[in-house]
């Protein structure tokens, strides 16, 4: 089916946008340091954050895991974007939003994906079913 192909690309796509963060994250780039000191989360914040990113990322390649890694990332992109949108700005260090567009992009597909695996959800996932 060729919504099923879609859904598989989106997967990819967000995951992999998870996943490469990472590497700023775990190495305390100067940028990841500045983001997470100015939200008062630094060190343990950008750590944990990243291990959580990191679990959103596999769970969104396991075709029984797919609604929770969608859920999980959508509740990161929502603090991500919240931090842009009262702490930090659109912009950080110059990047021109690149950031927030990201997590932007990367919240909306999360909703497509949670929205399109909704049924498999436990417990609620049969009275979604719409």
């Amino acid at each position: 089916m060729k919504s099923d192909k879609i859904i598989l690309v989106l997967r990819i796509v967000v995951a992999i946008i998870l996943i490469q963060t990472l590497r700023f994250k775990f190495t305390a780039d100067d940028v990841s340091v500045y983001i997470f000191e100015t939200v008062g989360l630094e060190p343990y914040g950008r750590i944990g954050i990243g291990i959580l990113e990191l679990i959103a990322g596999i769970l969104l390649l396991i075709p029984k895991t797919i609604w929770a890694g969608a859920l999980l990332a959508l509740g990161l992109m929502s603090g991500a974007i919240v931090m842009h949108l009262t702490k930090l700005g659109i912009e950080v260090q110059g990047d021109g939003g690149t950031l927030f567009y990201t997590a932007i992009a990367t919240f909306v597909l999360s909703a497509i994906i949670l929205y399109n695996q909704r049924k498999a959800i436990p417990i609620i996932g049969k009275k979604l079913s719409f």
